[in-house]
């Protein structure tokens, strides 16, 4: 599933609209792999298809500031705002083309509310493989509603 979910954007001769140089960029999902987290953040291992090893990595987390207040209660505000995102991630390799990447995650995959999605559906598939248990999803739950609804109007309609 990995390699056919991974997005990618392909760069062409314009470097003036993004500062980047002409290439495919591949954004791989990682998530934090420690029992019991629920950060709901992802972090995006950002390479290029023209040379090796990470151009970027770009922490973006997905819930409100309120609610990483209260997964980190101690948390000041410049901290909260690291843990939204997105930005680039202290302590990870970043090349010079970084801020341009981080710049096309906020205008591009960010704006795609179906991607933003699918990033939800991987974390909480990850999440469930890493603390063993069932997966129930916000979108498997809602499709298990809508079967019982159409299940139901049809047996009004017998």
């Amino acid at each position: 599933m990995a390699e056919a979910e991974t997005r990618t954007i392909t760069v062409f001769d314009d470097r003036s609209k993004t500062g980047l140089p002409p290439g495919e960029y591949a954004f791989c999902e990682m998530f934090c792999d420690e029992p019991g987290c629920d950060c709901r953040r992802v972090f995006f291992y950002v390479l290029a298809s023209f040379r090796k090893g990470p151009e970027a990595v770009i922490a973006w987390g997905w819930e409100s500031a309120e609610y990483y207040a209260n997964w980190f209660p101690h948390a000041d505000p410049e901290a909260i705002a690291g843990l939204m995102g997105p930005c680039l991630n202290i302590g990870s390799p970043q090349s010079e083309l970084a801020g341009p990447i981080l710049g096309l995650v906020r205008s591009v995959l960010l704006k795609d509310e179906a991607y933003i999605e699918r990033i939800k559906r991987h974390y909480q598939l990850f999440r469930a493989k890493i603390d063993g248990r069932p997966m129930a999803t916000s979108w498997s739950r809602k499709r298990i509603r809508d079967k019982i609804r159409k299940a139901t109007k049809r047996k009004r309609r017998a």
